[in-house]
């Protein structure tokens, strides 16, 4: 499979796509219009070993909700997650049985590499 879940309304992950320079073979999911199903996480979940690696401390609502002062189990992010696409650290790519998680240059580097090698 090769997907990548973003937001059309983030100019980070607009940049991050184009920097990519994705094959037709890609597809984008736009979190905001095309929520994530439960299967889907789950299969990010699989690749990425941890729901809490998928979610993203950087979220408004984050703060808002004062959840770092809280304390999240696995359960718990898997749940609001699927709650709100905020919580989803993004971009995320799924290049074959490779998962991507975030914005970071770096993460954006290797996704870039693994991508581009044949």
């Amino acid at each position: 499979m090769k997907k990548v879940y973003y937001l059309k309304t983030c100019s980070t992950c607009i940049r991050i796509l184009k920097d990519l320079n994705l094959s037709s073979e890609f597809v984008l999911q736009d979190i905001k219009t095309e929520e994530i199903t439960v299967k889907q996480l789950e299969e990010m979940e699989a690749l990425s070993g941890s729901y809490e690696s998928l979610f993203s401390k950087r979220a408004k609502l984050y703060k808002e909700m004062d959840l770092k002062n809280q304390q999240l189990e696995e359960r718990d992010y898997k749940q609001y997650i699927l709650e709100h696409y905020t919580f989803l650290s993004r971009p995320v790519i799924i290049n074959g049985n490779q998962i991507f998680i975030g914005n970071s240059k770096k993460t954006v580097e290797v996704a870039k590499a693994a991508i581009h090698s044949k």
